[in-house]
């Protein structure tokens, strides 16, 4: 399952530098627009202490985590919309992403130039949210070009269901609403969202880059921000990418936790980041633990066992049969799966079985 969320954000904002310490890539951080023009893409894997605990217990041959894929988009800028500053071709990795990352600026530097003049976080977020928009508008009004004469006149009911839903996109978008505001309520109505591949549509996480000193408290810029998304219900992070950084240069595990105490800080901002992406996606993890692996997999929250089991294989949800199923607290109380056995703590589950986040998980079919 190869997922994507893009970092997004204007020019000088901090998304390289956020972006080498997610992937310790080494994409290009330099103090001028486009310094990153071909998308830089890092696989990043998940933080998940269970795993850890679990190979503890397990002494498996190694410990896989999940992974998502980060995707850093060179600077938009007014106009992209349109094509300025390369925007067609930024605007085109954008779509391919499954969320976005926005990175805002919301620390003073008079050493980092930013492209406005002014260090104004709402305003640079409402720039690429228009940019964004005005790419929406032009696919909606190109689709509503092509279906509405079939849905007003002819008896297709799908060009008519299509017809509304672009409708009601178009409405938001004119309104300086992003599509995501706009809900559906039945299913045919939902896939012909989805299909539609809108910029705005995907789920927004909003990081505040800030300095050092605000990394713990925040300031009165990210005030700022949490007051204009408040109605978008969006997840909002506050890292100081620069301390980040500084953080991902050590070498020990042990240096990089007396560096976050001293900053006052319980977990690394990077590691905050992952793990909000991964919820952001309406992601969930279910765990393999035998003598070979500990593994993570992911899955779509509300699956049902046979799905999940298709994440593994496809002849595993072809041919399911039933699920052996260990809650991870219970695993760690007992300390292995024959006492788990032992004390009647492992469910055998059937196919309507709703998988649980850190479900240990042991698939029986017949193909």
């Amino acid at each position: 399952m190869a997922l994507q969320c893009g970092i997004v954000g204007l020019p000088n904002v901090g998304k390289s530098t956020l972006f080498n310490c997610l992937s310790n890539a080494k994409a290009q951080a330099a103090n001028f627009p486009f310094c990153t023009i071909e998308p830089n893409v890092g696989v990043i894997t998940v933080p998940d202490e269970r795993l850890n605990k679990l190979a503890e217990l397990v002494h498996p041959g190694r410990v896989v985590p999940t992974t998502v894929e980060i995707v850093d988009i060179a600077g938009l800028v007014k106009g992209a919309s349109k094509g300025e500053g390369l925007g067609n071709k930024f605007l085109a990795n954008i779509r391919e992403t499954d969320a976005i990352i926005h990175v805002l600026r919301c620390f003073d530097d008079e050493n980092v130039t930013h492209v406005d003049g002014t260090v104004n976080p709402v305003r640079d977020k409402e720039i690429i949210d228009t940019e964004l928009q005005l790419k929406d508008l032009e696919t909606i009004e190109s689709r509503i070009q092509k279906v509405q004469k079939q849905a007003q006149t002819g008896g297709d009911k799908a060009a008519k269901q299509t017809y509304e839903v672009l409708v009601r996109y178009k409405e938001a978008l004119e309104q300086g609403k992003s599509a995501r505001t706009v809900q559906f309520e039945t299913k045919d109505e939902q896939k012909i969202a989805h299909d539609l591949f809108l910029l705005t549509s995907k789920p927004v996480m909003y990081v505040c880059n800030v300095d050092e000193g605000s990394a713990v408290t925040g300031n009165k810029y990210v005030e700022q921000v949490c007051e204009a998304v408040k109605e978008e219900n969006a997840e909002i992070l506050v890292v100081a990418a620069k301390t980040e950084a500084d953080i991902a240069e050590l070498e020990t595990y042990e240096d990089r936790q007396m560096f976050l105490q001293e900053v006052g800080l319980e977990e690394s901002g990077v590691n905050r980041l992952i793990k909000s992406a991964y919820k952001l996606l309406n992601l969930e993890t279910f765990i393999t633990a035998g003598e070979m692996e500990v593994k993570a997999w992911t899955y779509h929250k509300g699956w049902k066992a046979p799905q999940c089991a298709g994440v593994i294989h496809t002849d595993f949800e072809k041919g399911f049969i039933r699920a052996e199923v260990i809650k991870y607290e219970d695993y760690i109380k007992y300390g292995s799966e024959a006492a788990v056995r032992e004390a009647g703590k492992l469910s055998v589950e059937g196919k309507d079985y709703v998988v649980q986040d850190g479900d240990i998980m042991h698939f029986r079919f017949n193909v």
